[in-house]
Parts: C-alpha cells; structure tokens; sequence
C-alpha cells in the first residue's frame, strides 16, 4: 500500500540555481516531446511510445549539452508521464496533455536513490543535501520523490511511500471496499496531518510523476 507525504525543503542559493537548471531541462523536454507526438498524431493518427520517447534522449545531449544538468531519470521520468497522459487521453480517461511553462508550479521526479540522511534529503545527482522540515516520520520505503517548487517560491518534496505493514493490514479486505473507509492494496492514501498533497500532483495519478 502507498501512501504520500509532503515536506518542505529549504535549498541553498546554488541548490536553487541548480534546481531551476534541471526544472527547464524537464520542461523543454516534455515541451518538446509533446510537440512531436501531437505532430505524429496528426500525421498517421498514432502516438509514440514511451521507448521512442526515451530513445531520443542520447542523441538530445549530444545537441544540448545542458540537457546533463538534470538527473538522468528525471528526464526519463518525462518520458513515462507522456506516454501515459498520451495513453489516458486515447482511451478518454484524461484530456490532452498541455505545455508547460516557466511560470507558475515547476516539478522534476526522482524514481530511486533518495534518502534521508539526519534533517536532510539527499537527492541524487548535483543537487546532494538539502534540508528538510520532517514534521512526521516517514514509514515504509521511499518508491518517488517529486520536488516542486511554487509560484510562492517554496519548495516542497513529496514522497510515494510502500508501507508493507499497511498492506498486510489491508489483505483479506473487500476490493469493492475502495472509495469507503478501506484502502485497497496498491491505491495511494494521503496522511491528514502532512502539508496536502495537491490533487493533481503526479504522485497520486498512477504512478506518474514530474
């Protein structure tokens, strides 16, 4: 069972810088991404994969060398979340994925290697230690952090957290049990007394991130 907490982070001035670096790379990324599907969509009427997307990353460093200033999986991360908003548009589940701007709400995504290490998290790449007001202990293993920062200018990290012990609790209860006051096995819950999880926030919609 999932479920995610929310903190605030407190980046140095360089992390910012760095932060904000890696937050264009993603957006440019997903911009340009999404350029090409809509313009493959309106050629031949299909999308493109998430394969094909990722596979355009090796040759995009070579031409952009500030590509590198974002954490590898956080761009692949870009990858996955268009393919499945191209995929849950398709089947009606969603409406078309929009372009992202430099103004307002910035995200990037971690799929693995964060951790916390005292009143810091450590995010991989060149960002390192930043300190995080931990207003409650997390419990399970860490699965995704998004780092966003908002149009306020705070910064926050949220955690998709598997809580093994949680779904111990919940086998044996209903599937149709979902939507009531049981969880079931897999869904995401949201701890009441963190900051709120946005409700468009990648990490309560499948698995998607960034």
């Amino acid at each position: 069972m999932y479920k995610a907490y929310k903190y605030r982070i407190y980046p140095t001035d360089d992390q910012k810088v760095s932060l904000a670096k890696a937050f264009g790379c993603c957006r440019w990324y997903w911009n340009f991404a999404l350029n090409l599907c809509q313009e493959t969509y309106l050629k031949t009427g299909k999308g493109l994969s998430r394969g094909y997307i990722q596979s355009l990353l090796p040759g995009f460093k070579k031409e952009y060398p500030w590509l590198r200033d974002a954490y590898s999986q956080s761009l692949q991360v870009v990858a996955l979340n268009l393919s499945t908003a191209d995929k849950n548009c398709f089947e009606k589940r969603a409406q078309l994925p929009r372009f992202t701007s430099k103004h307002g709400r910035q995200s990037l995504s971690y799929p693995a290697n964060v951790k916390f290490e005292g009143d810091s998290i450590k995010l991989p790449g060149k960002i390192g230690l930043v300190y995080c007001h931990r207003h409650r202990a997390l419990e399970g293993t860490i699965k995704t952090v998004t780092v966003s920062k908002h149009a306020d200018g705070q910064y926050y990290a949220a955690q998709n957290i598997r809580n093994e012990a949680l779904r111990i609790l919940s086998l044996g209860t209903s599937d149709t049990a979902w939507g009531g006051s049981v969880r079931q096995p897999g869904k995401t819950s949201v701890l009441l007394d963190a900051v709120p999880v946005e409700s468009g926030s990648p990490i309560l919609a499948n698995g998607r991130v960034g």
